[in-house]
């Protein structure tokens, strides 16, 4: 069976970290539609936090810049979410992805995001260009939905 995108939404919110409570709401109610399971929509919201959270603090470093969130569901019950920044983009994406690695030691960042992502999606995809930003796709796929007897 093919299969087939059944909606869509994309919105855009300044990378302000008051945002990522806005994005982890917008990305919940978009997957309700599918009657996720309470541990994937807890999944999907941290993943989403996540990677807000990582154009908050890393994509615009003492400067307000926007953030793009498109997620689509599918007829096989997949979520792709994407996370899309304009910023200064990932020198190193391996690097990058080795849990505890930062840029920010002196912050209170544990450098995991990555690894966060990781854990809570069925697959993590990430590409960035130096000085044009980062593109962070979230897939998941929710299990079957039991018949209501």
């Amino acid at each position: 069976m093919k299969k087939i995108c059944e909606n869509t939404l994309k919105c855009e919110f300044p990378s302000l970290s008051q945002n990522e409570a806005l994005a982890r709401s917008v990305a919940g109610a978009f997957i309700m539609q599918l009657n996720p399971t309470v541990s994937e929509l807890a999944d999907i919201k941290c993943a989403v936090s996540e990677a807000v959270t990582n154009c908050t603090v890393h994509a615009y470093p003492n400067t307000v810049g926007i953030v793009v969130m498109t997620m689509k569901a599918y007829s096989d019950r997949t979520v792709k979410i994407e996370i899309r920044d304009r910023g200064v983009g990932i020198e190193d994406i391996g690097c990058a992805m080795q849990p505890l690695f930062t840029t920010d030691p002196e912050g209170e960042r544990s450098g995991m995001g990555f690894t966060v992502m990781e854990s809570f999606t069925d697959s993590l995809r990430v590409t960035s260009r130096l000085g044009r930003g980062t593109r962070i796709t979230l897939t998941k796929i929710l299990s079957k939905v039991s018949p209501v007897t």
